[in-house]
């Protein structure tokens, strides 16, 4: 694979064959009801059960930012839970909650574990919806964790 694959449609649904783990941002504050998350847990309960679990529990684990939480949804599909954005965004705050370097430093961790299992990666354009972020900043970190070490990226844009 030279590259990211670029597709129209639902990260949820997946294509190809395979093992696919589909990845997202998540927030360092145990929130989760608005962007992509919900599509997710309209699909799947689990992902949003382990990681309010995973924060509830978060003084004896490794739940923050940089951290990947991998939940089993299907018998060849998981949900990467990738905590890369600090806080929330609200009328008063200033700035944006990405941390691109907690993005990559979560996408270290979901490279390991697609290269171990031979998984493909699936996306919407991560850390760029409600996180605030820039697909300029964040895809430079997509190639190279992932692509750059052969594991299969498809992201995907939904709607028209």
């Amino acid at each position: 694979m030279n590259g990211i694959t670029y597709v129209r449609g639902d990260a949820t649904t997946p294509l190809g064959k395979g093992v696919k783990i589909i990845a997202h941002v998540c927030n360092d504050l145990g929130g989760w009801g608005k962007g992509f998350v919900v599509a997710v847990s309209r699909r799947w309960s689990e992902p949003e059960a382990a990681y309010r679990r995973w924060h509830r529990e978060r003084a004896g684990n490794d739940f923050g930012l940089g951290a990947a939480q991998f939940v089993q949804v299907e018998p060849y599909v998981w949900v990467a839970n990738l905590v890369g954005q600090r806080g929330m965004r609200t009328g008063r705050s200033s700035g944006v909650p990405v941390r691109y370097e907690a993005i990559d430093a979560a996408l270290g961790l979901l490279a390991d574990r697609a290269a171990e299992s031979g998984a493909s990666v699936h996306m919407p354009r991560i850390g760029c919806g409600l996180a605030g972020g820039s697909w300029h900043r964040v895809e430079p970190l997509v190639t190279r964790r992932l692509v750059e070490r052969g594991i299969p990226v498809t992201v995907y844009d939904f709607g028209a």
